[in-house]
């Protein structure tokens, strides 16, 4: 039987990290990946270790949006 990791959103925030390290750590090739890991805190309450550095990554996230529009 499968385990379910007693940290919620590692996986989205591990995924985070190979994306930023892949694009040069430029978030705005990474919108999709931090938006998961927003989805997922937010579905976890934000009760995970994983979630205390999203607030930064949404803001800037949402003024990378907004400059592209």
């Amino acid at each position: 039987m499968g385990q379910e990791s007693k940290e919620p959103c590692k996986k989205e925030a591990c995924n985070i990290q190979a994306c930023l390290s892949k694009n040069n750590f430029l978030p705005q090739k990474c919108l999709k990946v931090i938006e998961l890991l927003d989805s997922c805190c937010s579905r976890c309450d934000y009760n995970s270790t994983h979630c205390a550095s999203l607030s930064g990554l949404l803001k800037q996230n949402s003024k990378l949006r907004d400059s592209a529009k």
